[in-house]
Order: C-alpha cells, then structure tokens, then sequence
C-alpha cells in the first residue's frame, strides 16, 4: 500500500512538475520565444546538413563522370600515338614524350602525331644537347668545334621540316615533292648527329662520353621523326 502511494506521489510530483514548466513558459514571453528560436536553429541547421550532403553527392558523381570521360578520351589518343611508335626504333620513348604533352585532341591525325615528334627532337636537340655541349666542352678544339657546327646544322634541318608541315594541311600532305624533301632533311639531322661523335672518337677527344651521353635522347627523337614520316607518308 505504501509503495502505491509513493507510486502516485511521485507521477503527481512529475505531472505537477511538468505543468510548472508549461506555466513558466507561458508566463515568460522571453523563455518561450527563445525554445521556439532553438528549435528553428536546430531545424535549419538540418535542412543546410541534408542540403550540402546531397550537393557533395552530385558533385562527386559528375566527377567521376567527367574522370570516365577524360580516361576514355585518353586512351584513344595513347592508342594512336602507340600505333605510330611501335614502328620506331624506340617505341618506349616515343610514346612517352609525345603522350606528355597537355595539347592532344581526343583522336589525333598522324600528321598531327608526326608534328609532335617533330616538336620533341627540336626541343631535346635545341634545349639539352647543344646547351650542354657547350657548357660541357667549351674548351676542347678542333673534333668538338666541328662537332657544335654538326650539331647546329642538324638542327637547322629539323627546322626546316617543321616549317614543311606548319605550311600544310594538317589532315593531308600529298605533296611528294615536300614528303621527300622531309625525309632528306630528317636523314640529314641524324647523320649530323652521328658524324659529331665519329669524329670525336676518331681524335679520342676527352669530351666523347660526355657528348654522347648528351645526344643519346637527341638521336632517338629524330630517329622517331623518320621512322613515322615513313609509316604515315610511305
């Protein structure tokens, strides 16, 4: 019996409790308007959470969408660029300098392929070989002197056919004329090239190593050059 009266006492007090709560509330203008405040927080806070997970959602999934994309695309221009680099000599560094270029459309042409390994072997040739002949062996006469001006003339006919093919249609050039000139013009640049480290060998100059080491990327690009000139132009 008097675990029952403690029963009711206690749901009396929660019940009596409750409603000083309500009539605090209601007697305080301020109390109420500041729940009804944190309550609307509370509320928005959870619509901007559902919001910004939802835009994170669609962002992402429009990221993968676009990386799907560009994957795609990509490996359309690596399968073109390896079709015309494995009729080179060097196919591994072939492909890998001219897949490294930010430029390439989705499917490039041949043509345009053949520019950019025209673009490669001025740049190694122009940019690393020459500059480090010259600060490597420029107190050597005589072979290594001979060998500069080699090395300035092979660049000067890589040159000129990269003046060949910005002049022509990049899709199409059926000019016989031009295509051999092109590969006469190639030819020479390698030849110029080998001749340099002929004659340095011949006159056992100290500087051989050192420019061969130089021109080792040098002869492989223009080599490359010839090689898809050949397979894209016949």
């Amino acid at each position: 019996m008097s675990s029952s009266i403690n029963y009711f006492a206690k749901g009396y007090n929660k019940v009596g409790n409750d409603l000083e709560t309500q009539s605090t509330l209601s007697q305080n203008p301020r109390k109420r308007l500041l729940a009804v405040v944190i309550s609307a927080a509370l509320l928005l806070s959870l619509l901007i959470g559902t919001l910004i997970g939802t835009l994170i959602h669609e962002s992402n999934e429009e990221s993968g969408s676009s990386s799907s994309s560009s994957s795609s695309v990509s490996t359309t221009a690596s399968n073109s660029i390896k079709s015309l680099c494995n009729s080179t000599l060097y196919p591994d560094s072939c492909f890998s300098s001219i897949s490294s270029f930010n430029d390439l459309p989705p499917n490039p042409s041949p043509q345009f392929i053949f520019k950019l390994s025209l673009r490669v072997a001025v740049d190694e040739l122009s940019k690393n070989t020459i500059s480090k002949v010259n600060a490597g062996a420029g107190s050597e006469a005589g072979a290594v002197k001979e060998c500069k001006e080699l090395l300035d003339d092979s660049l000067s006919q890589l040159n000129k056919t990269v003046m060949v093919m910005n002049g022509c249609d990049e899709e199409k050039v059926d000019d016989a004329m031009k295509v051999s000139d092109m590969k006469t013009w190639m030819s020479a640049a390698l030849t110029d090239q080998e001749t340099c480290l002929d004659g340095l060998e011949e006159t056992n100059s100290n500087a051989l190593e050192e420019v061969k080491s130089a021109m080792k990327m040098s002869k492989e690009y223009v080599s490359n050059c010839l090689a898809i000139a050949a397979e894209i132009f016949g």
